[in-house]
């Protein structure tokens, strides 16, 4: 268990929280939401002792051990991974590498001697001896293969970096448990061994995510941060949503009823007051009155972009033909012999774990890498708008974000360039702002803005949900489904693939697996052919 008392955090004048009082339980996993800046991020930090609260303080039970899930991905570089892991049970980590110390001294005394055996019965308390085969077993559930175990961190790509590092966060059963984005960059794979990990810890979680489908997978409660306030709701993150829409709607009922009532008083107090026999029961109502109050509805201070893909070309069709391509990157091959055809109706989903993959052949598609061997060929009706995973490039100059807006638009007048910037929520002075400086959401919302003043009838989408908040995603899905052109499209958030996507195309080691169906129906046959191949191996044994 772990509470907030009277928290109050400020920067100058400005409260980011104020007087928060809230408790989180044992047994229970906690969405915290809340729109871009309201402060996700910096309340686990207060929860996890990394910043002091302005005022207030945060409790936990004697004796509980509290595990945050890491931010800094280099922090470990020169540690082996299963130390790193171990790591998380800082006190676990401590004790071993005290005890090998003194077995390593080479004069070893009654008093070393004493002391390894307190160690020893500490160390068999806290379940040491099981320690490398938890973590191991934690590594492997998320895709860290036994290879990496004992390869140091620094020689791991950043998407095994992210989950020895969540590997971390959840080794050794810790009684709180932090996690801030814990899905971002990890394959549905991985995704979903950490969905069944949650849904089976049995003590207390705190999430922040903007993935909807794994909110709605793992919490019990969301606690939703707005207006300096956070107030908690039973349920997962649909059940919040609902539930939050319900309840305006029945205070504005009960508002109209109120305004209706108000309305009817004051008319008799108009008519009535000036006549003596009726003057009574006019002061009477005019008390009634002056007790009626309206109930304070604030509107969520959440913002939502509009996102809206309008081609300028209707497209034929013949869309896209890929044959026989294949690419290989420092030895390592990425493509074998890849062939596909996309239709005018597509909107196709590149799922499965081999991320590099798909962001290559996106690249190839896009015109900045070429194929090994084999070609492609667009459509002659067709116009690509291409998002890429790395936007770096992209905003490596000293542009303003409405003359970098504009270099992409045919219409070069800067009121209909701003227009395309306000919907996705730039205002103002955001116009001038330099393209470099932007946060990653909003280096992302820019790239979003350039496909809709582009109007390309076919999208090349690279993870286009990554460094956005919940309120963009839903703006960014529901355009999509709208989209009347092609789209190919790879992301990690199950909802956008599912709510988007008609077709599922997975890049294996042994060639393509093409479906037309949904993404919950692909994973559903995935999951019975693994089943059956699991029985076939039991029945052949």
């Amino acid at each position: 268990m772990i509470s907030a008392n009277n928290v109050t955090l400020r920067f100058g004048k400005k409260a980011l929280f104020e007087d928060v009082n809230i408790k989180f339980t044992e047994g229970n996993c906690y969405g915290l939401i809340g729109a871009n800046g309201a402060g996700k991020s910096t309340f686990l930090k207060i929860l996890s002792g990394e910043i002091e609260p302005s005022k207030g303080d945060v409790t936990m039970n004697d004796g509980e051990r509290l595990s945050v899930l890491q931010q800094d991905h280099y922090k470990y570089d020169e540690y082996q991974v299963l130390d790193t892991v171990i790591m998380g049970n800082k006190r676990l980590y401590e004790i071993m590498k005290e005890k090998d110390a003194i077995y390593m001294k080479e004069d070893f005394s009654d008093e070393d001697g004493v002391k390894a055996a307190e160690l020893e019965a500490e160390f068999a308390e806290m379940n040491g001896w099981e320690a490398e085969s938890d973590a191991s077993t934690l590594l492997n559930g998320l895709g860290v293969g036994t290879e990496y175990h004992y390869s140091l961190m620094k020689d791991l790509d950043g998407g095994l970096k992210v989950k020895v590092l969540l590997a971390q966060a959840l080794f050794g059963n810790p009684d709180v448990l932090l996690l801030d984005e814990p899905t971002n960059h990890l394959d549905m794979d991985a995704i979903a061994w950490l969905e069944e990990f949650l849904i089976n810890f049995e003590n207390t979680v705190i999430v922040v995510s903007h993935d909807r489908y794994f909110l709605n997978k793992v919490c019990t409660h969301i606690a939703d941060i707005d207006y300096s306030k956070i107030q908690l709701y039973a349920g997962n993150y649909d059940f919040w949503y609902e539930s939050s829409q319900l309840m305006i709607k029945q205070m504005k009922e009960a508002n109209k009823k109120k305004e209706e009532k108000i309305k009817e008083l004051q008319e008799f107090i108009q008519r009535f007051s000036a006549n003596a026999s009726k003057s009574k029961q006019a002061t009477s109502r005019k008390r009634a009155l002056e007790k009626i109050e309206l109930d304070d509805i604030k509107p969520s201070s959440r913002k939502y972009p509009y996102i809206d893909f309008r081609p300028k070309r209707d497209i034929g069709n013949e869309v896209l033909t890929v044959s026989h391509i294949s690419k290989t990157v420092d030895g390592e091959k990425l493509l074998d012999d890849i062939s596909f055809t996309v239709g005018h109706d597509d909107k196709i989903a590149f799922v499965g774990p081999n991320t590099k993959s798909t962001t290559m052949l996106f690249k190839i598609l896009a015109g900045e890498e070429e194929p090994d061997e084999g070609s492609y060929k667009w459509g002659v009706t067709t116009s690509q708008g291409y998002f890429p995973k790395d936007n770096t490039k992209e905003f490596d100059n000293d542009l303003v974000i409405v003359d970098w807006l504009t270099q992409y638009s045919d219409e070069k007048d800067a009121t209909y360039v701003r227009g395309f910037l306000g919907r996705m929520l730039f205002a103002g002075e955001d116009g001038v702002k330099k393209v470099k400086v932007l946060s990653g959401g909003e280096k992302v919302r820019c790239l979003l803005s350039k496909l809709m003043i582009m109007g390309s009838n076919t999208l090349i989408l690279d993870e286009p949900t990554n460094h956005l908040d919940m309120e963009s995603i839903t703006a960014l899905n529901n355009g999509l489904i709208k989209f009347p052109g092609v789209v190919l499209f790879s992301s990690q958030d199950h909802q956008f693939v599912q709510t988007t996507a008609n077709r599922i195309i997975e890049i294996t080691n042994t060639g393509l697996i093409d479906k037309q169906t949904t993404y919950d129906e692909y994973l559903a046959n995935d999951e019975l052919a693994r089943k059956r191949q699991v029985m076939n191996m039991d029945s052949e044994d």
